[in-house]
């Protein structure tokens, strides 16, 4: 039986690795490198990037790759065409494992827009207390607004460069509780929250908490991808791998 590669990154993927693992399939789960002190897994870990579409076709070949589930965030779209292009040159078959996106609730005040630029534009104004929930990497983007106070929650403390100038720093890994995020945004005086559209239920309390507490929203759409075939739960990933695999 050949080697199923998860491209991980969220907690679906750990979800999934525990399935693929009960199930007795080998399997490798892939990290790329960004937080320091990853979860325990139940497979092998491969930690860091590949090269590229070619070099991750040549890791698939030299590998015995024999099926890819793409289990990345929804914003990694650079690893996800990297991911598609690699399976067409290796000729290895790719499945998509996507968390469905969140959608607006009748009360919910939510402003789109189309990327991390969008977002830093959409805040181009008076300061306020702003929720910054985007992770790390792309923190340096809104370091220019300094009218603004921001709240950022972090998987790891903080480089010593961390961009923000004017900023409140929680360090967590979730899932969270909505209760929580509510606390958290009543203590910080959060008048205002930037979110990537993660989808999924492990960072959507702070989705709630907005609405709870009449919060806007700046909401960053997703990237486009090129089609490709998708499954939203475990159980639909692994029907596809069965199917695969013969099993």
């Amino acid at each position: 039986m050949r080697t199923t590669l998860i491209l991980g990154g969220t907690t679906e993927a750990g979800w999934l690795a525990q399935a693929v693992a009960e199930a007795g399939w080998p399997a490798l789960l892939s990290y790329a490198g960004r937080v320091a002190n990853p979860r325990a897994q139940p497979v092998p870990v491969h930690i860091g990037g590949f090269g590229g579409p070619e070099g991750l076709a040549a890791f698939l070949q030299s590998n015995g790759i024999g099926q890819v589930i793409d289990a990345t965030h929804p914003f990694a779209a650079r690893i996800s065409r990297n991911a598609l292009q690699a399976c067409a040159l290796a000729e290895v078959p790719l499945c998509a494992f996507e968390r469905a996106a969140w959608t607006a609730a009748p009360q919910d005040n939510w402003t789109h827009v189309p990327d991390i630029a969008g977002a830093a534009a959409a805040l181009d104004g008076p300061g306020k207390r702003v929720f910054l929930a985007i992770g790390r990497q792309h923190l340096a983007d809104f370091a220019h607004l300094a009218q603004h106070r921001f709240l950022t929650r972090l998987v790891d403390a903080p480089a010593r460069d961390f961009p923000l100038p004017n900023a409140e720093i929680v360090v967590a890994r979730g899932p969270f509780r909505l209760e929580d995020d509510i606390d958290l945004m009543r203590a910080h005086g959060t008048e205002l929250l930037v979110a990537k559209n993660a989808g999924g239920a492990g960072a959507e309390a702070k989705i709630v908490a907005s609405r709870s507490l009449g919060i806007p929203v700046i909401m960053i759409d997703r990237p486009g991808l090129p089609e490709r075939p998708v499954r939203r739960t475990v159980a639909e990933v692994m029907d596809w791998l069965h199917a695969r695999l013969g099993v």
